[in-house]
């Protein structure tokens, strides 16, 4: 858990490479269901534009269909789900009925204007998805892709606007669900604004444990 830009791509992934289990995120399946023009892409892509949280519902039928593959058996690593503390009372019997028991959570901590600075100014290449930041990690030509000389965009739900409203409806909904797992005894707090791998070690500390 964390909020947009705090790393939990970045970490899930690293992970999920660790335990040799996949990685399931929430905002990849949402953006590949929008790029398809799905039933689903199509409602979610507006929610998606202005900042906005997909609706519970969907976003649990989506997370239902994916733990049930069997590649999943063995384990996994949510990136993004839950959101919500409806989210997360709905997950339980998810997880007991494949097996799993309770979750266990991790929450990335990174200051909002952290946040702001780190997501406004992304650019993703609209053929290969290589992703570069206009002053962390520039291309080499402005708006030129390193990898394959296509066109780098910012995301619509990546504007200054959209990320400071992404927070808004972060700290709303998703802090309760905090709560929710410091409850149940299965929270870790790990500081986001470290580097890669000094964040990634104390994940794996945690997780190892």
């Amino acid at each position: 858990m964390g909020p947009p830009g705090s790393g939990k791509g970045t970490q899930a992934k690293r992970l999920a490479d660790r335990f040799q289990i996949p990685h399931v995120s929430t905002g990849d399946m949402l953006r590949q269901a929008v790029q398809s023009g799905t039933d689903l892409g199509k409602e979610a892509a507006p929610i998606m534009a202005s900042g906005g949280l997909v609706p519970d519902e969907l976003m649990i039928g989506i997370i239902r269909e994916r733990l049930a593959q069997p590649d999943a058996t063995s384990g996994y690593v949510l990136d993004g789900f839950p959101r919500t503390t409806e989210q997360a009372e709905k997950l339980e019997p998810i997880l007991a009925g494949n097996g799993g028991g309770s979750a266990r959570v991790l929450q990335l901590l990174v200051p909002d204007d952290l946040i702001v600075g780190r997501l406004s100014g992304r650019l993703s290449c609209i053929k290969c998805g290589s992703a570069y930041h206009q002053k962390n990690n520039p291309p080499k030509v402005a708006n030129v892709c390193d990898r394959c000389g296509s066109e780098l965009t910012v995301r619509p739900d990546d504007t200054e606007q959209a990320v400071r409203k992404r927070l808004e409806s972060f700290h709303r909904q998703t802090i309760p669900v905090v709560a929710f797992y410091r409850n149940k005894n299965v929270l870790h707090e790990v500081d986001g604004n470290a580097p890669v791998d000094q964040v990634f070690e104390r994940i794996e500390r945690f997780v190892g444990e």
